[in-house]
């Protein structure tokens, strides 16, 4: 599957997931599926090396909408992994807190310490594997935006976050 990262925010990059859709499966993909509109793309046909099918599909997503769209890829199994870890089964949620799983391509050597809390409390990272990160936004306090600023600064821009929510779409799709 693929993430693709800095789509249809606001009026910029627009990249319709019908027309997606269908120029991947012009190039050879099946079983294409996308959820939502922010560029998740769950498909089948691809043989090649995650890194290299990412950046295949990136170079034709900028020859076809005229505008570089960097990709993460995942495999099926990795998002049923995150699924099945339940990274936020003892997280006391309520009306205001998001769930949000952001994708590296690795985990650098020089980061903020996990478990890491803001000075406001509002944005915590709570957990880790090598590639993601598990965090909480408590919206009445703090923006997402302000704790996605942070994740760049921390992680880089090669990255791209997910709401839980949304995830466990993705997993539905998968299966």
């Amino acid at each position: 599957m693929a993430l693709l990262r800095g789509i249809n925010v606001g009026s910029h990059h627009k990249v319709p997931m019908p027309e997606l859709r269908k120029l991947l499966e012009n190039h050879g993909f099946r079983n294409v599926k996308t959820l939502l509109n922010s560029g998740n793309v769950v498909f089948k046909g691809a043989q090649t090396e995650d890194k290299a099918l990412g950046q295949e599909i990136s170079q034709l997503l900028e020859q076809h909408f005229g505008f570089p769209v960097p990709i993460l890829m995942r495999k099926g199994e990795d998002i049923q992994r995150i699924l099945a870890r339940k990274p936020f089964e003892k997280v006391e949620t309520h009306k205001d807190l998001r769930l949000y799983v952001t994708f590296l391509n690795y985990m650098p050597k020089e980061n903020s310490p996990i478990p890491w809390i803001s000075e406001d409390g509002s944005f915590q990272i709570i957990g880790s594997s090598e590639t993601e990160l598990y965090s909480t936004v408590d919206i009445s306090k703090s923006k997402t935006t302000d704790a996605m600023k942070h994740l760049e600064k921390s992680y880089g821009k090669d990255i791209t976050t997910r709401n839980w929510n949304t995830l466990e779409k993705i997993g539905n799709l998968l299966e």
